[in-house]
C-alpha cells in the first residue's frame, strides 16, 4: 500500500489512506501539509511533525475556506493554498448573526475526538453542555466530556449531573485535574496513533491548564482564576495544533462565548437521545410535546424522569436550527434573484 512509503512526514501528522486517496488526484508537484494555524489571511502549514523551522510554512490563504486541522496543497513557490482536501470530520459552528448572511465557520477539521471541557466546581451549565454535544456529535468526531479542577472545591451534585447528561447521550465523561494531573493518562490516550483532539469549553473552564499538561510545556497562557468565580482571565486567542508526547495532537479552540449552531445532521438526536427515544410513543407522530394527548414525553417530565429544562432546551436548540434553514432558503433565493439579473 501507498501507507507510509510515500509520505512519511505527513503520517505523523494523522496522515492516512483517505487523504492519500484524495492527494492522488492533485498535481504531483503540489506540497502537502497540514494547517496548524490561522493569521488573517494567512496559513503556518506543518510538513512534518518536528518542531524543525524548516518543516513549518506560511501561505496565504485568498479565497480558500481553510480551518486548523485541514490537509491543504499548494505549489512549491509559496503564494497561496490550491486546495483544501476532504475533511473526514470538522467543528463548525455559526459564525454570523446576521440575518440574512448565515455563514459557517469552521473552528477545527479532521478530529478524530472532541473534549468538551467544563468545570466540575462551577454550577453544571447543563445547557452549554447540551449545546457543544450537538455540535460536537455533528462534527463526525466523539465527543468525551471532561471535568476539570476538582481539586479547588469538590462538587459531587454537578458532577452527578453531567455524567448523567453524558450517559444519556452514551458518551465518556473524565473527571480530571490539570494543577495535579490526576485522569490525564485516561485523556493522553485519545491521541495514540496520531490521534486528533478538537478541545472545547468557555474560558475559565481550565482549558489551558489541562491543554498544557497535556502537551506537557506552557504554551498556552494561562489565565489566573479570579476568587470567588472560577473564570479565567486569559483565553487562546488563535486555534493552534499542538502535538502530544505520545505523538497525538490537540487543536485547542478559542474559550467561545457564544456557541450558535451551524444547521444540525443527526447532532440533536443524538445529544437528546433519552427523549427522542420516547417520540416513537407519542400518540401523534408530529407531536411538539407541547399539550397534545397521549404524548410519551411530557408524560416522562411529569414522572420527572426528564427535566423540563431539558425538554425546553432541545425546542430552543431545534428552533435555531429551523430558523438557520430558512434563512439559508431565503439566502439562495436572492443569489438566485442575482443571478436573473445578470442575464438581463
Amino acid at each position: 500500500s501507498v501507507n507510509g512509503d510515500m509520505r512519511p512526514d505527513l503520517l505523523a501528522l494523522g496522515w492516512n489512506q483517505t487523504f492519500e486517496d484524495a492527494a492522488q488526484k492533485i498535481d504531483s508537484s503540489f506540497l502537502i501539509g497540514r494547517v496548524s494555524r490561522l493569521d488573517r489571511g494567512w496559513s503556518t502549514i506543518k510538513m512534518s511533525a518536528s518542531d524543525d523551522q524548516t518543516g513549518i510554512v506560511r501561505v496565504r490563504n485568498i479565497g480558500a475556506d481553510v480551518a486548523v486541522g485541514d490537509w491543504v496543497a499548494f505549489e512549491k513557490n509559496l503564494e497561496r493554498i490550491d486546495h483544501v482536501l476532504p475533511r473526514c470530520s470538522a467543528l463548525i459552528r455559526r459564525a454570523s448573526s446576521d440575518a440574512v448572511r448565515a455563514e459557517q465557520h469552521a473552528v477545527a477539521a479532521n478530529i478524530d475526538t472532541v473534549f468538551i471541557v467544563h468545570a466540575a466546581t462551577n454550577e453544571s451549565n447543563q445547557r452549554r453542555v447540551e449545546r457543544e454535544l450537538v455540535l460536537a456529535f455533528d462534527s463526525g468526531a466523539t465527543p468525551v466530556l471532561v471535568l476539570t479542577k476538582n481539586d479547588l472545591q469538590d462538587a459531587p451534585q454537578h458532577i452527578a449531573e453531567l455524567r448523567d447528561v453524558a450517559h444519556v447521550c452514551g458518551i465518556a465523561c473524565h473527571v480530571v485535574s490539570g494543577l495535579t494531573g490526576d485522569g490525564l493518562d485516561t485523556l493522553a490516550k485519545y491521541g495514540e496513533n496520531h490521534r486528533s483532539v478538537a478541545v472545547l469549553g468557555a474560558s475559565g473552564v481550565g482549558k489551558s491548564t489541562l491543554v498544557n499538561r497535556l502537551i506537557g510545556e506552557n504554551s498556552q497562557q494561562v489565565g489566573e482564576v479570579r476568587d470567588g468565580d472560577q473564570r479565567g482571565r486569559h483565553t487562546t486567542v488563535a486555534a493552534d495544533l499542538l502535538s502530544m508526547p505520545n505523538g497525538g495532537w490537540l487543536i485547542d479552540t478559542p474559550g467561545l462565548r457564544a456557541l450558535n449552531l451551524w444547521t444540525s445532521g443527526h447532532g440533536i438526536e443524538r445529544a437528546f437521545a433519552d427523549i427522542f427515544k420516547l417520540t416513537d410513543s407519542c400518540k401523534f407522530r408530529d407531536c411538539k410535546h407541547q399539550d397534545e394527548p397521549s404524548c410519551a414525553v411530557r408524560a416522562a417530565v411529569e414522572r420527572n424522569e426528564i427535566s423540563a429544562e431539558r425538554l425546553e432546551s432541545m425546542k430552543r436548540l431545534v428552533a435555531e436550527e429551523v430558523a438557520l434553514e430558512d434563512e439559508q432558503k431565503v439566502r439562495v433565493r436572492l443569489s438566485n434573484r442575482k443571478g436573473m439579473r445578470k442575464i438581463d
